[in-house]
């Protein structure tokens, strides 16, 4: 009886697997990022075949991608140009031999020009987009492939934008994001980069009739058959929702011939989908899969989420309601290492945005990486998507053309990522000519063709939306244009020059400085709270206006390339370290969002010199105020002329002295006391804290990733000590290494530096030392 059991159970067995398809893992695609060659070509009169064939290129520098070009100081006023190489040796293995074989860098500045065991495969103009190569035809099996890269950096009047010496921002050098090795079998679904075919190419993911009761899910797939003979197979579609399969789809039996390609449009309904918004950011995995002869020959993984966006006069409707986007501006570089970020170092970035009370993120002003994208997908941050521009529009037909390709890229890289409401396919703050702005409003729309397509232009000619930065415009809102309106930028330059124009580099007409918003975190009280003051001010002042959206400028401190100093208007330091204006934007956010909390915050560092009206940000109903435990009073919100359209306006307390001690404040809501939070008089130094910033994202080894650790002076009562400018120095032990200025002065009572995290797990020991005070802390890395 147990032989025939056992009978039985083999039979079904074999009946069930012999019905299902055959999960074949023709297709890979891992990282290309370790065992790399740098070294700079200082000396000019060396060939590029001399770099190519260089057999003893092991003895430059060994680094692993992301990676700069150079370290830079901390202030960047004369940015590293020029040209270097990268080198790197790999083998294949025998079971790739008769496949497709891709190289997809995600971005390297600026001009790139690829070899492949001796062969040049491709130049590639500009440094924010990505670019694919396929090397299959002269891959080789039998011994190690070697792939050189040559990047130049310098101006270029092609991709633009303007000089370094009159740029506002660097554009720092080095092969800065990811590659990826892809291998394919010769049936495989395209790269829509490579393939440079309008609206196809890939994965293309677009939505209709959506609702909260259904939507239909519109794939196209881009097929291409390289083999030497006809080949037939279906396509299965299976979307995916927490490791679930939520429906799936095979199209009809398809036969492609020899080196043809197709598209392949299929539909998937979905009953009562789970929409995308900042406020809930579902998302879901669709799978596609190339099946022939119950073989799983390709598959593709794409994230995505459903919403529908619509304009109903200039305002914004996302999912049907009504929506005010509140965001800020972000550039992209870290202080030493430039554009040089881990992807786990721009989800930390994007996180600290939405922790701010964010829900809108303007990619200024140019493409960003797609691991910060993915972040905007996943945090529930809405982008507009910029191509590259900064006051510079040339006359030049090669420049136009470069202008309108990277339109095309930027559209068919980020096509399918939830967070996108907008493509900026516009030079920022360059007057264009209306044919030049035509040209790329019909790119957008031939490349994304449906009505959730919206374009946004620095003029109000031709683009969808109307991005205006007040801080241009003494009177930033023209009534006669009723198009919807964004103001893209404010806060900064408004506040910084009486002729709110564009001329940066002139600088006429300077305000005085206490009335800027660019300060420093060791401006001290007054100046951090100006800048407070002027943020609240100007946006209580667009939400006068009908603008479905405002963003900062801006949200981390930066490096002016060529100016001798930090662009100091950021809500954080170049380090990631909030200033107090950081906390008025979080105190937007209500306390029963989804993504909110109760809030508090006082602003004064109740210092002896400190101001005696108290700032309290708080998106709490009331607050009550304590000095040394007495109550000073309780109070609502201070309503006034630059704070009457705020949804939560500031708190203000007049006191009458200064008295060391503590103050704390009390938030109530519907008057139950629900966040406190104190400050104390700082006394004399007496110890040292180090604190890691990984943001709640774990470090990761082989990835290159990078953190900011901060030394914080504090005294006897773990008050930080801002007054502190002390020297400290760091020491580590352990697979990483500091990049930055050892030792280093604290600024405002803190001192920073990065540490980039190695190739094997374990422990990593930090130690700060300041005058006589040493502590230290352990950093895990997975």
């Amino acid at each position: 009886m147990r032989i025939i059991n056992y009978i039985f159970f083999i039979a079904i067995f074999l009946f069930v697997n012999g019905c299902a398809k055959k999960e074949v893992f023709n297709t890979s695609k891992e990282k290309f990022n370790s065992d790399w060659y740098f070294i700079k070509a200082e000396n000019k009169t060396i060939s590029d075949e001399n770099f190519i064939n260089e057999e003893s290129f092991k003895s430059w520098e060994k680094v692993n991608l992301p990676h700069t070009t150079n370290i830079e100081p901390k202030i960047v006023n004369s940015q590293w140009q020029g040209i270097s190489w990268y080198k790197k040796e790999f083998s294949l293995p025998i079971s790739n031999k008769e496949k497709k074989l891709f190289l997809h860098f995600e971005g390297a500045m600026n001009i790139a020009e690829v070899w492949v065991n001796g062969k040049k495969l491709i130049k590639h103009q500009g440094g924010y987009l990505p670019f694919v190569i396929d090397f299959s035809d002269v891959a080789k099996f039998d011994k190690e492939n070697i792939i050189a890269v040559k990047l130049n950096n310098k101006d270029n009047p092609i991709t633009g934008p303007k000089p370094l010496e009159k740029l506002d921002f660097n554009t720092y050098g080095g092969i800065y994001r990811n590659i990826w090795l892809v291998a394919k079998t010769p049936l495989y679904i395209t790269d829509p980069i490579l393939e440079n075919k309008t609206a196809s190419g890939g994965v293309f993911v677009k939505y209709s009739d959506v609702s909260n009761k259904k939507a239909t899910i519109n794939i196209q797939t881009h097929i291409r058959n390289e083999n030497g003979t006809s080949k037939t197979f279906y396509v299965k579609q299976s979307l995916i929702s927490n490791d679930s399969i939520i429906k799936s789809i095979n199209s009809k039996k398809i036969s492609l011939d020899a080196n043809i390609d197709k598209e392949i449009t299929q539909k998937i309904d979905v009953e009562y989908p789970k929409l995308w918004s900042p406020d809930y950011p579902n998302l879901y995995t669709l799978k596609t899969e190339i099946i022939e002869d119950d073989i799983v020959v390709d598959v593709e993984k794409t994230t995505i989420g459903i919403k529908t966006m619509e304009f109903k006069g200039q305002d914004f409707y996302l999912n049907g309601k009504k929506t005010f986007l509140r965001g800020v501006n972000r550039h992209q570089e870290y202080p030493f290492v430039g554009y040089a970020l881990s992807d786990n170092a721009n989800y930390r970035d994007a996180k600290k945005i939405k922790d701010a009370g964010f829900d809108y993120v303007r990619l200024s002003h140019y493409p960003q990486s797609t691991a910060f994208m993915k972040a905007c997908d996943e945090l529930g941050l809405i982008t507009i998507d910029a191509i590259l521009g900064w006051q510079y529009f040339s006359e030049d037909k090669n420049f136009q053309k470069h202008v309108f390709q990277t339109a095309k890229d930027l559209i068919r890289r980020d096509r399918n990522h939830a967070s996108v409401l907008a493509w900026e396919v516009s030079l920022n703050e360059s007057w264009m000519p209306e044919i030049f702005i035509d040209s790329l409003t019909t790119i957008a729309k031939k490349e994304y063709p449906t009505n959730q397509c919206f374009t946004a232009g620095w003029q109000s000619y031709g683009y969808d939306i109307y991005l205006q930065a007040r801080q241009h415009r003494l009177k930033h809102y023209d009534a006669k244009i009723k198009k919807p309106y964004n103001v893209s930028e404010y806060g900064d330059w408004e506040y910084y020059a009486m002729n709110a124009g564009l001329n940066q580099d002139t600088w006429g007409g300077l305000l005085q400085q206490e009335r800027s918003s660019r300060q420093l975190r060791s401006a001290g009280e007054k100046g951090l709270l100006q800048q407070a003051i002027n943020i609240q001010e100007a946006h209580n002042d667009n939400l006068n206006t009908p603008a479905f959206a405002d963003g900062y400028w801006v949200m981390f401190d930066y490096n002016r390339g060529y100016a001798d100093d930090i662009e100091a208007s950021g809500i954080m330091d170049l380090f990631r370290i909030p200033k107090p204006s950081y906390y008025f934007y979080q105190s937007q956010r209500d306390a029963d969002n989804p993504n909110g909390k109760p809030m508090i915050y006082i602003a004064n560092q109740w210092k002896k010199d400190s101001p005696l009206n108290v700032r309290i940000f708080s998106n709490c109903d009331e607050v009550e105020l304590f000095l040394n435990d007495k109550s000073l009073g309780r109070q609502k919100p201070d309503k006034n002329r630059i704070s009457s359209n705020l949804k939560h306006p500031p708190f203000t307390f007049r006191l009458e002295k200064f008295e060391k001690g503590q103050l704390e404040a009390k938030g109530y809501i519907k008057n139950k006391m629900v966040v406190k939070a104190d400050v104390k008089t700082p006394e004399i130094a007496s110890k040292i804290e180090l604190v890691i910033d990984d943001s709640e994202i774990v470090p990761k080894v082989n990835t290159n990733d990078i953190l900011f650790v901060y030394a914080k002076i504090l005294d006897k009562n773990g008050t930080l000590v801002s007054s502190s400018n002390a020297s400290v120095n760091f020491k580590i032990e352990g697979d990483a290494v500091l990049i930055g200025e050892n030792d280093t002065n604290a600024e405002a009572g803190i001192a920073s530096i990065l540490v980039k995290i190695g190739e094997n797990s374990g422990d990593v020991k930090i130690t700060a030392t300041s005058q006589n005070f040493t502590t230290e802390t352990t950093i895990r890395i997975e």
